[in-house]
C-alpha cells in the first residue's frame, strides 16, 4: 500500500485525549496507521493530497444500521405509524428479500454512509429470508472497503406465540445459535485494525425468548464477541416489557446477562434515571439514533442525562425505512438540535456532538483502535471541503455540525481512499443503484 500524505489541512480535529485542534497540519499515513501529524511533513514516494481549506476529522462512526432496509424508503404505508405499526407494514416486504436482495441494499447503504463521511459501521441483520446470510452483508462491505461490525440478529417469537414478526420470518433458536457460531468462526478478527468483527444481536425483546436472549449473551462471552438488540424504544417498547416480564427494559436487559462493556443497545429513548445509572456502573454502550426516533414519534432520547452520568454514547443513523437517509454527519447535528429542545441551547455544543459520532461511535463498538487522529491509530480519516456554499460566511469552520458540508470529499478507511472528489471510487455505484431501483420496483410489484 502506498503512503498518503495530506497537505496543509485548514484544521484538523484530532479526537484525541487533549482535543486537539490543529491548524495549518500535515498528516501521514503509512500501512493503514496513522504515522505522522505536523507542519510541513515530507515523506519520500507518497501520495500527495492537498487539503487547504479543508476540516479533517476522524471517519464518522455509524453504530445502529439495518442496510437491508435501503431497498424500503418511504414505502406508503408505514410513513406515518409508530414503531409496531411500522413493522407490521414492512415485515410481509422484508419476507421477500433473497441473498441479491441483502447484497445490493447492504452496497448502496454502504455507499450512502461513506458519502457522508463515515468509514466504520455496525449493522443489524435480523431476518434471513429465502436464503438469505450474514455473508450477503460482509460481501457487499468488502466491495465497498467500509470497516464494519455485521450483527448475527434473529427472530424466534412470531404472531402465533405471541410475538409481532410473522411466523415465516422467525427461526428456530437451536440454528440461530449454530449460524451465530459458524459466521463468528469464519470472518469475527480480534486484532487491532480488524476490518470485520462479528456481533450477537437477537432483535429484541418482543420478538426472541427469554432463553435465547440468556443463550446469546453466554455465546457471546464464550466467543469473546459484543452484543446488541434494541431497547427501550418507545412507550409500547417499555409497556410490552412491563406486561409481558413485570419489569422495565433495563432490568430486564441486567437480569439476563445483557449489560457491560460488551454490550450495546440501540434507541435507548425510554430510560429512565435509575436504567441511566445502571449502564453507566456497568459501561454499558447506546446507540443513539436521533433521525429515526423523530420519524416514528418516539420520543427524545436522554442523551446529555448519559453524557452527563457516563454512559458511553454513539450515533445511529438507523435502518432507511425508518430513516430514509444514511448520512451520520445529519445525525450528529440532529442529535444536537434535539438535546437543545429537551434542555436548553447551552445543552450541547457542535463539537461535543462531533465527538460523539467519531470517537463516542469507536468507544460504543470497542475500538480504541479508531476514532482519532493521532499517531499510532488506524487511518480511518474524513476530509471535509470547507471553500463550499455550506460554510461560506462561518467564521468557525471546525463547526462543521453548523455550518459545513454533509458530504464528504475524500475518505479513508484503513488509509485506502474510497471516497474521492465527493464521489466513491472503490466500486461503480451508478450500476448499483440502477440494480438497487430495479429491486426496489420488483417488490413493490409483488
Amino acid at each position: 500500500m502506498t503512503d498518503t500524505l495530506i497537505k496543509q489541512a485548514q484544521i484538523v480535529l484530532t479526537m484525541d485525549d487533549a482535543r486537539s485542534e490543529l491548524s495549518d497540519c500535515d498528516i501521514l499515513i503509512s500501512g493503514g496507521v496513522i504515522a505522522a501529524i505536523g507542519p510541513d511533513l515530507i515523506a519520500d514516494g507518497a501520495t500527495i493530497l492537498h487539503a487547504n481549506g479543508c476540516v479533517v476529522t476522524p471517519g464518522l462512526v455509524n453504530t445502529h444500521h439495518h442496510l437491508y432496509q435501503t431497498l424500503t424508503r418511504a414505502v406508503p404505508g408505514g410513513q406515518d405509524a409508530l414503531l409496531f405499526g411500522w413493522l407490521k407494514t414492512l415485515y410481509p416486504i422484508w419476507s421477500k428479500f433473497g441473498p441479491e436482495e441483502m447484497f445490493i441494499s447492504a452496497q448502496i447503504g454502504l455507499a450512502e454512509l461513506a458519502l457522508s463521511g463515515c468509514t466504520m459501521t455496525s449493522d443489524h441483520l435480523y431476518l434471513y429470508p429465502n436464503g438469505s446470510r450474514l455473508d450477503d452483508t460482509i460481501a457487499a462491505a468488502q466491495e465497498v472497503g467500509m470497516r464494519f461490525h455485521p450483527t448475527r440478529g434473529a427472530m424466534s417469537i412470531g404472531e402465533s406465540a405471541g410475538g409481532l414478526p410473522p411466523d415465516r420470518l422467525v427461526e428456530d433458536e437451536a440454528a440461530i445459535l449454530n449460524d451465530s457460531i459458524r459466521v463468528i468462526d469464519t470472518f469475527h478478527d480480534a486484532q487491532p485494525g480488524a476490518m470485520v468483527r462479528v456481533g450477537v444481536a437477537p432483535c429484541s425483546p418482543f420478538s426472541v425468548s427469554r432463553e435465547l436472549m440468556r443463550d446469546a449473551a453466554i455465546l457471546a462471552r464464550d466467543k469473546g464477541v459484543m452484543m446488541h438488540t434494541h431497547l427501550a424504544e418507545n412507550d409500547e417498547d417499555v409497556a410490552y416489557s412491563l406486561a409481558q416480564f413485570g419489569c422495565r427494559p433495563g432490568q430486564y436487559a441486567e437480569g439476563l446477562g445483557w449489560t457491560g462493556d460488551d454490550v450495546w443497545h440501540a434507541h435507548c429513548v425510554k430510560l429512565d434515571v435509575q436504567e441511566i445509572d445502571l449502564f453507566a456502573k456497568s459501561r454499558t454502550g447506546v446507540a443513539h439514533c436521533p433521525c429515526s426516533n423523530c420519524r416514528l414519534g418516539s420520543g427524545i432520547s436522554p442523551v446529555r442525562a448519559m453524557r452527563d452520568a457516563g454512559v458511553r454514547v454513539g450515533l445511529g443513523v438507523d435502518g432507511s425505512a425508518s430513516n430514509d437517509v444514511g448520512n451520520v454527519m445529519s445525525e450528529a447535528r440532529q442529535t444536537m438540535l434535539l438535546q437543545r429542545v429537551a434542555n436548553g441551547a447551552d445543552a450541547m455544543s457542535a463539537r461535543e456532538a462531533l465527538e460523539i459520532a467519531t470517537r463516542g461511535g469507536a468507544q460504543v463498538l470497542g475500538r480504541d483502535d479508531c476514532g482519532q487522529i493521532a499517531i499510532g491509530k488506524r487511518a480511518d480519516i474524513a476530509i471535509w471541503d470547507a471553500t463550499g456554499v455550506e460554510s461560506a460566511g462561518s467564521w468557525d469552520p471546525a463547526a462543521l455540525v453548523l455550518a459545513g458540508p454533509a458530504k464528504v470529499r475524500d475518505l479513508f478507511v484503513e488509509g485506502r481512499q474510497i471516497v474521492a472528489g465527493a464521489r466513491i471510487v472503490s466500486f461503480c455505484l451508478n450500476e448499483a443503484i440502477v440494480k438497487q431501483n430495479k429491486l426496489a420496483r420488483k417488490l413493490a410489484e409483488l
